[in-house]
């Protein structure tokens, strides 16, 4: 269980970094291949600021639960 606890902090906090680099600071290349869909036209910025935002969103409720696991169980 202790593993599991922190498995999920871990890859929470990778997320909320991944998410916030993608969608405040504008890293777009931290996205597979969205530069070259940028340039051919398939997708979007506002594709890039979606996916930063999931990740971001995700890495939060991960982290959170993370360490409400450890504090609590």
């Amino acid at each position: 269980m202790t593993a599991l606890k922190i498995a999920l902090f871990i890859v929470g906090m990778a997320f909320l970094l991944f998410g916030y680099f993608i969608f405040f600071k504008k890293k777009y290349f931290l996205i597979n291949d969205f530069e070259d869909d940028l340039k051919s036209g398939r997708k979007d910025e506002d594709y890039a600021k979606r996916v930063g935002l999931t990740e971001f969103v995700i890495g939060i409720v991960m982290l959170i639960a993370g360490i409400v696991l450890i504090v609590f169980a």
